[in-house]
């Protein structure tokens, strides 16, 4: 039977990919642009990580989107459903990444595990709000958030199942694969406590590649020269093809 021609990635058509649309940041000049819903989120992004989720009413959200209260009950019926959505747009776009590297046999484990702790990274790095340090509050252990905490951690067995494939893998102690995967996912979550010192990021795009290369080095792989290098092109191939991840990933230097 004939094998079908192998389709290279600059044959294939560019799809953009359905994932939750970024949420627009205050004073960024799209307030206007953007429709209730994102100026809502927009308005709790800010207000939740500078003023505290506890000390934020949706009186304040409401104002702070430019809306009454009733009518931010129409979007979001209460401050748990806004903390949700925010919780959920940290997540998707890089579980959607993960899904997608899981299934592309064209590169390496080494090169896909490389590019999940960049675009991740990235993610939460290049992010004008800390919406990481949400994950740290006591209402997130409710009920209502549970789609959250599942959707994070089948980000987190992401990781695992590529840390999993990699060659050095094959020679990891009883239960090494298992701590390896939860340093891991440590480092790369660990800007979240970076920035509650430093509020920002100088340089996303540096500090992505650092991690992303450190994470290689936790995992021990060995040609770390050639995964940062096809790491590079799957993380480009990426962008073509998605929408709304932060633009501090779209232009690399490395």
């Amino acid at each position: 039977m004939p094998t079908a021609a192998k389709e290279s990635p600059a044959d294939r058509p560019k799809r953009r990919v359905g994932r939750p649309r970024a949420v627009p940041e205050p004073g960024d000049g799209t307030a206007h642009a953007a429709d209730p819903r994102d100026q809502l989120l927009a308005a709790a992004a800010e207000l939740f990580t500078v003023q505290g989720y506890t000390a934020t009413s949706t009186r304040a959200i409401a104002a702070s989107a430019g809306m009454r209260q009733a009518s931010m009950y129409y979007h979001f019926p209460s401050k748990e459903a806004l903390l949700s959505s925010l919780l959920e747009t940290t997540v998707a776009p890089s579980l959607e990444f993960a899904e997608w590297a899981l299934a592309e046999q064209d590169a390496s484990a080494e090169a896909r595990l490389w590019a999940l702790a960049r675009i991740d990274t990235a993610q939460l790095a290049g992010a004008r709000y800390n919406l990481g340090a949400l994950y740290l509050l006591p209402e997130v252990r409710q009920e209502v958030f549970a789609p959250f905490r599942e959707m994070r951690e089948r980000l987190r067995e992401s990781y695992r199942e590529l840390l999993g494939r990699t060659g050095a893998a094959r020679d990891y102690p009883p239960g090494g694969l298992a701590q390896r995967a939860h340093l891991v996912f440590g480092l790369v979550e660990g800007v979240i406590l970076a920035r509650l010192e430093h509020t920002s990021v100088v340089d996303p795009v540096a500090y992505s590649a650092g991690v992303a290369d450190g994470v290689l080095r936790l995992a021990e792989c060995g040609d770390f020269a050639a995964a940062r290098v096809q790491g590079l092109r799957l993380c480009a191939d990426w962008i073509d093809r998605s929408e709304h991840l932060p633009s501090t990933t779209v232009k690399d230097r490395a």
